[in-house]
């Protein structure tokens, strides 16, 4: 479940659905888990890598030592640490936007 739907409803497509799967698969425990997830902020693909990312790390915490070899090495515990570039004072409003110079 995600967000109160179930993650096929959520999350649409043949392609998204062996996306969140990968860590059961990749750890061969495909039946053995439930989970039940809060998704808020961002797009879509951040919400999935967001989930898969979770589900990795319950995982590693389940059983490090059988799990976290396996998710590491297939790059699921690795946190995307991107964000929004903060507004900056006297920019005109934006990030990275300069003032307009006077030219006469």
């Amino acid at each position: 479940m995600v967000n109160d739907k179930p993650v096929e409803k959520y999350f649409p497509g043949e392609i998204n659905k062996s996306f969140y799967l990968k860590p059961f698969i990749l750890t061969e425990i495909q039946e053995k888990y439930y989970f039940t997830a809060k998704i808020a902020g961002g797009g879509v693909k951040g919400q999935l890598d967001a989930l898969v990312h979770g589900i990795s790390r319950a995982l590693t915490k389940s059983d490090p030592k059988k799990f976290r070899p396996t998710l590491k090495k297939a790059g699921l515990l690795t946190r995307d640490a991107r964000t929004r570039e903060r507004r900056k004072v006297g920019m005109g409003g934006k990030s990275r936007r300069q003032k307009q110079s006077p030219k006469r």
